[in-house]
């Protein structure tokens, strides 16, 4: 099954990994330290494109 790219919309995963990499340091994995979500605001967003309840409501694109 084709995986998509997570970064550019309906680009095929080629497994570059850039989608792991650190919005802060691009020469760095990813390690959840946090430090890009600390800006000092009151609130952070997040925006989110669907809620899906239901195993059967993902789009194929998106299962493994």
């Amino acid at each position: 099954m084709e995986k998509y790219c997570v970064l550019e919309e309906g680009k095929l995963c080629d497994g570059c990994g850039q989608c792991r990499m650190c919005d802060l340091d691009p020469e760095k994995v990813c390690d959840n330290c946090m430090r890009c979500l600390k800006t000092g605001a009151d609130y952070a967003q997040i925006a989110i494109d669907a809620v899906i309840l239901e195993e059967e409501d993902v789009p194929e694109e998106y299962r493994e």
